[in-house]
């Protein structure tokens, strides 16, 4: 079985680390800066940083925080929010990213994908994709999840997966905020259809949660939660030992 990493996100916004439900009702967290240090050096594996309303508001992604953030720690850091272009992706790596996402600017430009791959490596091209339900089919929205593409997502993913991302995160807005658990069902269906790694995102409500995804999804290479982690609810230290002990490898 392959190290399952844990992953901390950082969803910001005008500089401050906030957290919703169902991708609404944005309540203030914490200094990124802050945070990512706690997280760099309690344990966890990697740290995602999203800017969540740069390509909602149609503007950069913000980079003096980024900065700020990528000193202060010693894990691999992925970045995302407003990635429209390569000049976005030099940008942030020129911050300290280690990895750029993209989601809305791939959506608009289907090739910046292969563009950022061909000149970066499958690795630092990480697809985030916004899921929902919508008559029962697995949807991909946009914009922070505001806006329905229309598009099948798990087709989206295949597709963005063969022109050279290498990695996706599964965002689940049906769970995201809600603590009731992964979404298993949607997670599945990804990591029936790819063979990158995939991270599961929206959901983690406890310990127990993280235990069911890896045993029931031995697929998925990663667990990321937002408000478990910032409000203490879940320690890093306290989840790694009871992975170790279910025989769930980690770091």
């Amino acid at each position: 079985m392959i190290t399952k990493r844990i992953i901390p996100c950082l969803d910001v916004k005008d500089g401050r680390v906030v957290k919703g439900v169902n991708f609404l009702g944005l309540a203030d967290v914490s200094s990124p800066v802050k945070l990512a240090e706690y997280y760099s050096e309690c344990g966890a594996d990697e740290l995602v940083f999203y800017d969540i309303t740069a390509s909602s508001d149609g503007r950069r992604l913000f980079t003096d925080i980024l900065c700020e953030v990528a000193s202060k720690i010693f894990i691999p850091l992925t970045v995302g929010g407003g990635i429209n272009t390569i000049d976005d992706f030099d940008r942030v790596l020129k911050c300290g990213a280690d990895k750029v996402s993209v989601n809305s600017g791939a959506i608009k430009n289907p090739s910046l994908v292969s563009e950022g791959a061909k000149k970066y490596g499958d690795q630092c091209v990480v697809l985030s994709a916004d899921i929902k339900r919508v008559n029962g089919r697995f949807t991909l929205f946009a914009k922070g999840g505001r806006e329905n593409t229309g598009m099948d997502a798990i087709e989206w993913i295949k597709r963005c997966c063969e022109n050279g991302a290498g990695e996706v995160v599964v965002n689940s807005i049906d769970t995201d905020g809600v603590k009731g658990g992964f979404d298993i069902e949607m997670l599945r269906a990804v990591t029936d259809a790819i063979s990158v790694p995939v991270i599961a995102s929206g959901g983690a409500g406890g310990i127990y949660d993280f235990v069911k995804l890896f045993k029931q999804l031995p697929g998925v290479d990663a667990g990321l939660a937002a408000s478990i982690f910032h409000f203490g609810e879940v320690k890093i230290a306290d989840l790694k030992a009871e992975l170790r002990k279910n025989g769930i490898i980690v770091r």
